[in-house]
């Protein structure tokens, strides 16, 4: 066939399809096959969608790589770490012609940098930005939030574990990032307080002694490897009480319109996520 693809490799696809629909795509001829009207309905929303990506390859966006100028970006530890390495990389390769300056700020000195003009844009937790009236945000991606044990642990078999349960077990708790205080929002609602039998701002030390087995944890998907650098195991579940994800974000002074590289960073970093999420 043109396409390389075997006619049975084209049967069973369709076959599966159809029965995803949960109806004919096609009636079955001698001579062929002919397009069923929920045939011919799918075909015509197979073509928009076709034309809805050609549109976004032929986008505005396209034109901005043209676009010059300097762009002071901040972030903070742990998104620069587990966030942005392959953003900055995509971003520089896509807008060469763009100077980005990129630097790791204290959290307590990044929103007051962002009011007071020393960085233009800032990529960070969003979820926990103080400065409300003066910084406006937008959610890029929401990061849940579980319980991480060794892959031994009894709560790997359990249906379903709360935060009462957790607070029994010796607890590893981070603190980079206002990860503590953040943690200490939610487990004082639940009425309820972890056995932190350690505290560290590493999140490789979280992990290396949760997958030891010194203790369990409650961290975001965002940092959760499978393995720790010893290469021991450790899994994640979801936690039955509510838990509030880690939302990342861009956050830029309200009083100040965003620089044309600026723009074009937020709009690369919204295509890239898959659209922002909003305010």
């Amino acid at each position: 066939m043109e396409m390389n693809i075997s006619q049975s490799s084209v049967t069973a696809a369709v076959q599966s399809l159809e029965s995803q629909l949960g109806v004919r795509l096609f009636d079955r001829l001698h001579g062929g096959v002919r397009l069923t009207i929920e045939g011919a309905r799918f075909l015509n929303h197979a073509r928009t969608i076709v034309a809805a990506v050609e549109d976004a390859v032929r986008s505005p966006l396209g034109t901005e790589r043209k676009e010059s100028g300097h762009l002071r970006l901040a972030t903070t530890y742990t998104v620069a770490g587990y966030f942005m390495p392959r953003h900055y990389a995509r971003f520089r390769r896509a807008y060469p012609r763009i100077t980005l300056e990129m630097h790791e700020v204290p959290r307590d000195r990044l929103e007051p940098g962002l009011v007071a003009g020393d960085y233009d844009l800032a990529v960070m937790l969003v979820s926990n930005l103080g400065n409300r009236e003066e910084l406006a945000h937008e959610v890029l991606v929401r990061s849940q939030r579980r319980l991480w044990m060794p892959s031994d642990h009894p709560f790997c078999d359990a249906e379903r574990v709360g935060l009462h349960d957790i607070a029994r077990e010796p607890y590893v708790m981070l603190t980079v990032d206002e990860a503590s205080e953040t943690a200490g929002r939610y487990w004082e609602r639940a009425g309820v307080r972890p056995n932190a039998i350690f505290t560290t701002s590493s999140v490789e030390a979280v992990r290396s002694m949760v997958a030891g087995g010194m203790g369990v944890t409650i961290l975001s998907d965002m940092v959760y490897r499978p393995w720790s650098l010893e290469g021991q195991r450790l899994e994640a579940r979801t936690v039955f009480d509510e838990v509030p994800s880690m939302d990342v974000g861009l956050a830029w002074a309200r009083a100040r319109p965003l620089s044309p590289a600026a723009e074009v960073f937020r709009r690369f970093m919204s295509v890239a996520i898959g659209g922002g999420g909003g305010e």
